[in-house]
């Protein structure tokens, strides 16, 4: 191959790979090319060689694939966050369903025929725009000296200006339009990555989808006191004109008291969104961990509620909670199905975060213990159990491969099922090896990276364990990853 960097060269994309890089091949080499999808005909220019594989940049699409689309967002290309923004939903649905698919045969070692047999469709989003919940924007400054917010390019901390978001909520625009208002007004400056100075670094969003309840925390570099006239932007944020622009209809939690709309077979509050929570979170490290431990309330309580199902969640800065609301239900349904409680179950959640499945799951089981390594999540998740009257859950806080051995082997605490829920690395391998211990009938395994879940499914498959059931959902639309539920049974 006597490509070298710059040359410019034509090729069909075959293939994508799990990151969203369109594959193609050209003089038995395989070239790696981001913004293509399968069955496009490019232009593109050399970047980077290996031995047999190279990276190249795409010049321009000669013949567009049957599956292509044109991006919602102006800056998709280069923000780099929606890597399937250019590809039609369904292919999306199927690029998904396939990756799922071959990580559990290539890395699991499940035979192609019995995966077929247990593999179930992938579940799609109705609408696949606007349906995350949670946002963080960094602030900074151009090259004229403006402020400005939006998301990092791609394996940089080039911030590409972005105030609307199209995967993001509507509300997100006016919010930081005000915020940043306010900024140029009181003179209060952005960060800068390059010297640690400024103030602003970021700003989360949250909104309640349901309750309509929106959550903003300023990350800032310093004190409170240093936001000069606070109470301006207090008064800005929470006033009834921030949202004048009529919204488009969301899911959300209806009262008898509330006036009710409908579209299409969803019964929605007519009342607009409000801010109900303003804080600040102290970030001063030169770190790239966004949010500071210490939180500042501004304006309400430190936290915002909303429903999964029926089930009521309180939310505050800190906590993990899905991204999607939407699909979140269908997730935890999954998941609750393939649990398959009677009511009579003892049931470990792993991982359990502010106890999302474990009150699912709590409904359904004679006792259910969680486990989560945070203590603030510990916290939300006691309260959000007794917000909602579930009192057959109790919570752990500590790694869940320390403290179920510890409660399985000292307390002789068992059971009849376990749920894990585990960041993208996948479980521990002692967690997996209490889990063979305990032998609980039934694992039910969510994971957010496939790879993982393989390993995973691998290693207890090895260990008296094999797979009923699997279905992935789609929870992050226009993105590549992809949440999955894997019921894996005793064989005894």
């Amino acid at each position: 191959m006597d490509k070298k960097k710059n040359d410019h060269f034509f090729v069909t994309i075959e293939d994508m790979s799990d990151s969203g890089e369109g594959i193609g091949h050209a003089d038995g080499f395989t070239w790696f090319i981001k913004d293509t999808v399968i069955g496009d005909e490019v232009e593109a220019s050399v970047m980077k060689v290996k031995k047999t594989y190279g990276f190249a940049r795409l010049l321009r699409v000669v013949a567009p694939s049957p599956v292509r689309v044109t991006p919602r967002c102006p800056v998709a290309r280069q923000c780099g966050g929606c890597q399937l923004q250019a590809m039609s939903y369904e292919s999306q649905l199927r690029f998904k369903e396939n990756k799922v698919r071959n990580n559990l045969i290539r890395i699991g070692g499940i035979d192609r025929a019995k995966l077929e047999e247990v593999m179930q469709p992938i579940i799609g989003m109705e609408e696949p725009w606007r349906y995350r919940n949670k946002a963080q924007f960094p602030f900074g400054v151009d090259r004229n000296g403006g402020i400005v917010a939006g998301f990092y390019a791609g394996r940089t901390h080039d911030i590409i200006e972005c105030e609307d978001c199209r995967i993001g909520v509507e509300e997100n625009a006016p919010i930081l339009r005000c915020i940043r208002d306010y900024m140029k007004e009181c003179g209060i400056s952005a960060y800068d990555e390059r010297t640690g100075t400024g103030l602003v670094r970021h700003v989360l969003i949250r909104k309640g989808f349901r309750t309509r309840e929106i959550m903003i925390c300023l990350v800032i570099n310093g004190s409170v006191k240093q936001l000069k006239n606070r109470e301006v932007l207090v008064e800005r944020l929470t006033g009834t004109e921030l949202f004048a622009k009529k919204e488009s209809g969301v899911p959300v939690q209806t009262s008898g008291a509330d006036e009710v709309i409908a579209v299409g077979d969803v019964k929605m509050n007519a009342h607009k969104s409000r801010v109900t929570s303003i804080s600040c979170s102290i970030n001063r490290e030169n770190t790239n961990v966004i949010m500071g431990a210490e939180i500042a309330t501004l304006y309400g309580p430190a936290y915002i509620t909303d429903y999964i199902g029926d089930v009521c969640f309180r939310i505050s800065p800190l906590s993990f909670y899905q991204v999607n609301p939407v699909q979140t239900e269908h997730l935890y349904a999954t998941a609750l199905e393939y649990a398959g409680l009677s009511g009579e179950e003892t049931v470990w959640d792993l991982y359990c975060g502010i106890g999302t499945i474990s009150l699912f799951l709590a409904r359904r089981a004679k006792k259910v213990y969680g486990v989560e390594i945070v203590p603030q999540a510990i916290e939300d998740a006691r309260a959000n159990a007794a917000l909602n009257n579930i009192d057959n859950v109790e919570f752990f806080v500590g790694k869940a491969e320390e403290v179920l051995p510890e409660q399985y082997e000292k307390n002789h605490i068992f059971a009849d099922v376990i749920v894990v829920d585990p960041p993208r690395k996948g479980c521990d391998i002692a967690c997996l090896d209490t889990i063979v211990k305990m032998s609980p009938r039934h694992v039910v395994y969510v994971s957010c990276d496939s790879a993982t879940l393989a390993r995973d499914v691998k290693y207890l498959g090895e260990r008296g364990y094999r797979v009923e059931k699997v279905r992935a959902c789609d929870m992050f639309a226009q993105g590549v990853h992809v949440e999955t539920v894997c019921l894996m049974t005793h064989i005894k």
